[in-house]
């Protein structure tokens, strides 16, 4: 994970005919016409192209990802798109390239993806997102990555908390409230891991919420691997639940009806449930953060940088200390 704030604001020459030439750099001619997509880590376009349907281009974000991490992202999403699991793997040019580069910005070319949301109070849809999410993490397992991160405490939790205890986000009267509960989060979660035991990290995709999933009638397409690394296979599945903790156990349950169908889920997982959601609570705050130089996001975020937003984000944040000592979802024994 990247670990320094941006220092100027990355996307000041990507202008909309930069754009453009970049896509017709590629071997596509365009019609002229773009539309910019909901995205703040990246920049994302719907951008027309004559004779043919729209293109999705992908600026990546300067500093962030290696380009050998982008390639094996590439590789990850192509080696699943082989197996016939529904994803959207970037095009390559006219010299089988995925990764371009023009005017100092890297990007790829995807084919659009249309789809809505899916129905996650429906068992079906659940159990449909469960039998693809078992064949993703099948493949995960072949090898592990070499270039991506690792999903854990150290990465989510430990470095995002201590770099913004070091900035000037957290209003100095509230860091040392900051500081004692983070304390007390992080000691929860090694406890949490200490209770799952040897967890086996697994390539998988790592942002796996409903905004990533696009639903067609011939059902889920997986888009958005920006974020795939190691980690455990339960992060892929939690966010998918939701509720009371009653719900979530028949969601999860079917979930896993059809992931057991491809992979084997490890139960002893169900103990980092609330250590991932903690985790990406920090991880997030640090996110818009090391992000405020980037015009976009004071925009997006304008509640961000004052004492409310930090006196809100504490109160989640200590809600989080008895949770990561409760007993884990319970699973019927059809899925244990």
């Amino acid at each position: 994970m990247e670990e320094q704030a941006t220092t100027q604001a990355p996307y000041a020459g990507l202008t909309p005919d930069t754009v453009l030439d970049a896509v017709d750099a590629a071997g596509w001619r365009t019609d002229g016409t773009q539309l910019a997509l909901n995205s703040y880590e990246n920049r994302v376009y719907q951008i027309g192209v004559e004779d043919g349907p729209p293109l999705v281009a992908k600026f990546y974000r300067p500093g962030r990802w290696t380009d050998a991490a982008i390639l094996e992202e590439h590789s990850f999403v192509a080696e699943l798109k082989d197996l016939e699991i529904p994803v959207v793997p970037p095009l390559k040019d006219k010299a089988g390239r995925t990764l371009l580069n023009h005017a100092g910005y890297r990007y790829a070319l995807f084919p659009r993806q249309g789809g809505r949301a899916p129905d996650l109070e429906s068992e079906d849809h659940l159990e449909w997102l469960g039998r693809f999410l078992g064949r993703i993490h099948a493949a995960g397992k072949a090898k592990p990555f070499q270039h991506r991160h690792h999903i854990g405490i150290e990465t989510y939790g430990r470095g995002p908390r201590d770099w913004l205890l070091g900035s000037p986000f957290i209003p100095p009267e509230l860091k040392p409230r900051y500081k004692e509960v983070t304390d007390l989060l992080l000691a929860g979660m090694a406890r949490c891991y200490a209770r799952a035991g040897n967890v086996t990290p697994i390539r998988l995709h790592g942002d796996c919420h409903p905004g990533n999933v696009l639903w067609t009638d011939d059902g889920p397409h997986f888009v958005d691997f920006d974020d795939c690394g190691m980690g455990p296979a339960v992060q892929d599945l939690w966010m998918l639940l939701s509720g009371e903790r009653h719900e979530m156990e028949l969601q999860l349950g079917a979930v896993l009806e059809g992931y057991n169908q491809f992979a084997d889920f490890d139960p002893r997982e169900l103990w980092l449930v609330e250590t991932l959601r903690t985790l990406r609570m920090i991880n997030y705050a640090a996110w818009i953060a090391r992000r405020w130089d980037d015009p976009a996001f004071p925009r997006a975020f304008p509640w961000f940088d004052g004492p409310r937003y930090w006196e809100e984000h504490l109160q989640a944040l200590r809600e989080q200390v008895p949770l990561l000592d409760e007993p884990p979802l319970e699973l019927d024994s059809g899925n244990r």
